[in-house]
């Protein structure tokens, strides 16, 4: 059987991290794994998840199984958090999955076993395991502008043009907050002209939310969501706390569905279903902590607050980061890293200039030149500056 099998193509950002490790220059910077890093270069465990995990550690009682949807405690904070009071809770369904990406392949396998026949919709670029995912589950898709590679902002034109094309029953995936890869994001009227094309041709939502908190803020980054929700009969949202609180490698993710209120029991099952299909119960120890913390006041505000930390320092490091370019290039051509959002910016470099920064100076980014922000810190920051200078001109 196994002699059957076909080698598979390498993740990049994967092949990138196990290049960066085998690289022996102590000068390299690492600017292409995406996860939150401190000026240390440390992913840290959050002060208000640390002490969850001891409040736990103290209390409880047992390791049996949860639910099939996850404890239901977790998946009522998580979507109060989200959604606040955008929606009728009496609409929404919801599971506990491993992570964001979990989310994102049960939503996918929701809508194969309801619509077949459906056309998926991504933004180009958008994050690589989604077109990878679909494309292994036989489904549909097809592509919306969504970059200007000339202005690194967003093809606001190119993008409404081509979901005007879009049949009614398509699933539209939309990121809804801190674009991934660009960092380029909607504005708020933008969003309403998006939301009132969707509405009228008649599509389906798929909000991917995995970045909420490291915008504009935690209330600010769900408002697209929360607006996505109240106009839709049918909304998918599929989010992620790995990186707002912090819990990569715990894979604490949720899968929302939001429809009528009579059909919300049928709902519910199916996602029960694919649960017992493709883990039976979800992971726990991550959904535990957020759910201790979001329902905890002191340790909720402790959260907040080191979350804005990390939000005001990723914008400072923006900043920073803009203004060494404007110097180190003499041109305003990169201020656009100041606007974007989240975690990555595209920087609009060629893969041959991608290849040099890495080959001659260890400056590790992905091919399409998404720069993780997080991975910069005070000292970096000029080097990077000054070495794309040199390689771009």
């Amino acid at each position: 059987m196994f002699d059957q099998l076909k080698a598979q193509p390498q993740d990049k950002i994967l092949q990138l991290i196990a290049m960066f490790r085998d690289d022996p220059r102590t000068t390299k910077i690492d600017l292409g794994v995406g996860v939150y890093k401190d000026a240390t270069g440390l992913t840290p465990v959050m002060r208000a998840v640390k002490a969850a995990e001891k409040k736990l550690w103290e209390t409880e009682t047992t390791k049996t199984y949860t639910g099939l949807a996850g404890e239901p405690a977790y998946n009522a904070a998580l979507s109060s958090m989200i959604l606040d009071t955008a929606v009728d809770t009496a609409r929404i369904a919801s599971v506990a999955t491993p992570g964001g990406t979990g989310a994102i392949r049960q939503a996918l396998e929701l809508i194969r076993l309801a619509t077949p026949e459906a056309t998926v919709w991504l933004s180009n670029p958008t994050w690589p395991n989604h077109p990878s995912i679909i494309k292994y589950l036989g489904m549909k898709s097809a592509e919306y502008r969504y970059f200007d590679a000339a202005t690194r902002g967003v093809d606001f034109a190119g993008l409404m043009e081509d979901l005007a094309t879009i049949k009614a029953g398509d699933v539209v995936l939309l990121h809804g907050c801190c674009h991934n890869p660009t960092g380029a994001n909607l504005d708020a009227a933008q969003w309403d002209q998006v939301i009132a094309l969707l509405s009228a041709k008649g599509a389906i939502p798929l909000v991917d939310l995995a970045y909420q908190g490291f915008g504009d803020g935690l209330e600010d980054d769900a408002a697209a969501t929360r607006k996505i929700a109240a106009a839709f009969p049918e909304t998918l949202i599929a989010a992620s706390c790995s990186k707002n609180f912090g819990i990569y490698r715990e894979r604490t993710g949720i899968l929302i569905g939001i429809g009528a209120a009579d059909g919300k029991g049928v709902l519910q099952g199916n996602l029960n279903f694919l649960n017992r299909q493709n883990y039976s119960f979800p992971p726990d120890h991550g959904a535990r902590l957020v759910t201790m913390i979001l329902e905890d006041a002191t340790l909720r505000a402790d959260w907040m607050a080191e979350l804005e930390e990390v939000r005001v320092n990723m914008l400072t490091l923006r900043q920073s980061l803009a203004d060494e370019l404007r110097k180190a290039t003499n041109s305003d051509r990169f201020d656009f890293v100041a606007t974007h959002r989240g975690m990555f910016s595209r920087l609009g470099l060629t893969e041959a200039q991608v290849n040099t920064l890495r080959e001659d100076h260890g400056i590790y980014m992905v091919g399409d030149s998404r720069i993780n922000i997080a991975g910069l810190n005070a000292r970096t920051v000029p080097i990077l500056a000054a070495a794309i200078a040199q390689v771009a001109g």
